[in-house]
């Protein structure tokens, strides 16, 4: 895990959301409180928490360093395409954005995938 967790990469959370309730505004929430670099990912684009949300990853000019899912399985495995053209090489699936196929998917592209875990608390593990 800290080969993904670390505050020198850039983040794209897939699956922000304006939703307090919800856990792409959570981990949004908790990750830029911890100093780290996220960028937001929602159709809807917006913003949030004082963050430009993007559409998609396309409309990211930024060299991405990682790709967290905060999605159904489905979306993940739709998404995650577009991560491997876009050459990030880890991804952190949250639980339930999960599936075998995404992991298998990462497995055949070379993409570090961390999955059945939080990111939320393994952080407080490796950051201090």
């Amino acid at each position: 895990m800290k080969n993904i967790i670390n505050k020198e990469y850039i983040y794209v959370l897939i699956g922000a959301s304006a939703n307090e309730e919800k856990y792409g505004y959570k981990i949004l929430e908790n990750l830029l409180d911890a100093g780290f670099n996220v960028i937001p990912v929602n159709p809807k684009g917006g913003e949030i928490l004082g963050q430009k949300v993007y559409k998609n990853i396309e409309e990211i000019i930024d060299k991405v360093d990682v790709a967290i899912f905060v999605v159904p399985p489905a979306v993940t495995q739709n998404v995650i395409i577009d991560v491997a053209k876009h050459n990030i090489k880890k991804v952190w699936l949250q639980p339930g954005s999960e599936s075998e196929s995404t992991i298998e998917f990462c497995r055949d592209h070379d993409i570090e995938c961390q999955h059945s875990a939080c990111i939320m608390l393994e952080q407080l593990k490796y950051i201090t």
